[in-house]
């Protein structure tokens, strides 16, 4: 094997088994640092074996084995006692992903991957700290990802890490699954990370590729297995029901060239029909329960979109309430940035730049780029192009992911040439 396919292969690893290597050592040593480095390491040795030896027939359960002598390693060095060598000696040599059917916890939670999550979200730590900590654990999300996800420095999220590992190490939290009638106190925090996921795999913050189907993938996987867990809950159904809408147009959110499409732009005929009935039903499922949540709202505007026949038919007028609606339970600038965009194509793109402007004098998303790539929109569609083209640099300035960069460059050439 050359290296190239050598570094694609180990590349294809990470994506699909980084999350289930570190879940099996955090539930095996309790050491999120050390489960990390040792997952790292694992890696880098494939890089070099794989080449020369091949690929195993098991990438995971190499990859876990791997690991797993890693941390053996270290334990021995660190001389950490002989209970917890033999805790990690229980993980065979090959015997690959942990199996829940010999766990006798009475949690419910026979995902091992869910299993992190909720054991991430544990309720002594900030809501900001869980939803970060299992991101980076589970997605392999680097601090820079998970920065721009919560809209903060790279320096804050940093620490905000750092802190939350402490805390479970200084506080004794035990790496456990809660008994089930305990779960929905972790419910908040496990939705935001599959949410997150999610939306790192359908916009990428960065990178050659607009989507990482990957993660989208997980997330949806793991929004199936919640919604099998706590299927009397409406907010995890509204979530898997929001997933399943958008993942149904995401192979027409790029053309074959890999360039963006937008959402008006988009072939409808090409749309997972099947995804966009399963998420119609279960969003009505779920407002059946009358409870509604952030997660069943936005699943209501992604129906919006994909039941409207045309981009012309679609009912932006009912998709600004929505938004309404939304900001009651997500009081936050994204969220009145999506509203300012639905007001403009439901009156005038001059009403949107008004709730634009509120949004530039309030400075909370100075560094958003979506933030000037909205006014540079709406501006162009309101005729003015010679201050589109000024928004458009100005959000070219802050854009990280190659995709959405050349359709920016694309829109600030159609102004020039106005």
């Amino acid at each position: 094997m050359n290296v190239p396919d050598a570094e694609e292969t180990v590349a294809a690893a990470f994506r699909e088994e980084w999350g289930q290597v570190v879940a099996t050592l955090i539930r095996v040593t309790g050491d999120w640092d050390l489960a990390e480095e040792c997952a790292q390491d694992a890696f880098a040795q494939a890089l070099d074996r794989w080449r020369r030896d091949g690929i195993p027939r098991r990438p995971g359960a190499w990859l876990t084995t791997t690991a797993r002598n890693r941390a053996l390693d270290v334990l021995r060095r660190e001389a950490v006692g002989a209970a917890k060598l033999r805790e990690v000696a229980v993980l065979g040599r090959d015997e690959g992903p942990y199996d829940p059917e010999h766990d006798d916890d009475d949690s419910g939670v026979e995902d091992d991957r869910l299993r992190l999550v909720f054991t991430c979200c544990h309720p002594a730590l900030p809501i900001e700290a869980r939803v970060a900590l299992t991101l980076r654990t589970l997605a392999g999300l680097t601090t820079p990802e998970i920065a721009r996800a919560f809209l903060v420095p790279e320096a804050t999220m940093a620490q905000r890490l750092v802190r939350a590992k402490k805390k479970i190490r200084n506080a004794g939290i035990p790496y456990r699954v809660p008994p089930a009638h305990l779960l929905p106190e972790r419910t908040t925090g496990v939705l935001g990370v599959v949410y997150l996921l999610f939306n790192e795999g359908y916009a990428a913050t960065s990178g050659a590729e607009l989507v990482r189907t990957n993660l989208c993938a997980e997330a949806i996987r793991l929004a199936r297995v919640l919604a099998r867990l706590m299927p009397d809950e409406p907010e995890v159904l509204g979530l898997l029901a929001l997933l399943l809408l958008h993942d149904a147009r995401r192979g027409t959110r790029v053309d074959a060239a890999g360039e963006l499409v937008t959402l008006e732009d988009q072939d409808r005929t090409a749309w997972d029909r099947a995804e966009v009935d399963e998420g119609a039903d279960l969003l009505e499922t779920a407002l059946r329960r009358g409870r509604p949540g952030p997660y069943q709202i936005q699943a209501a505007i992604a129906a919006c979109h994909t039941t409207a026949p045309t981009a012309e038919e679609t009912d932006w007028a009912d998709i600004a309430g929505l938004y309404g609606e939304l900001e009651r339970f997500v009081p936050s600038a994204v969220v009145r940035l999506n509203r300012a965009v639905a007001v403009g194509m439901a009156q005038h793109p001059d009403a949107g730049l008004e709730l634009v402007a509120e949004l530039e004098r309030s400075g909370e998303l100075a560094d958003y780029h979506l933030l000037p790539a909205t006014r540079a929109d709406l501006l162009r569609r309101s005729g003015r192009t010679a201050e589109a083209a000024v928004a458009y640099e100005r959000a070219l300035e802050l854009v990280e992911n190659a995709a959405e960069r050349r359709f920016l460059e694309r829109r600030l050439a159609e102004c020039r040439s106005a």
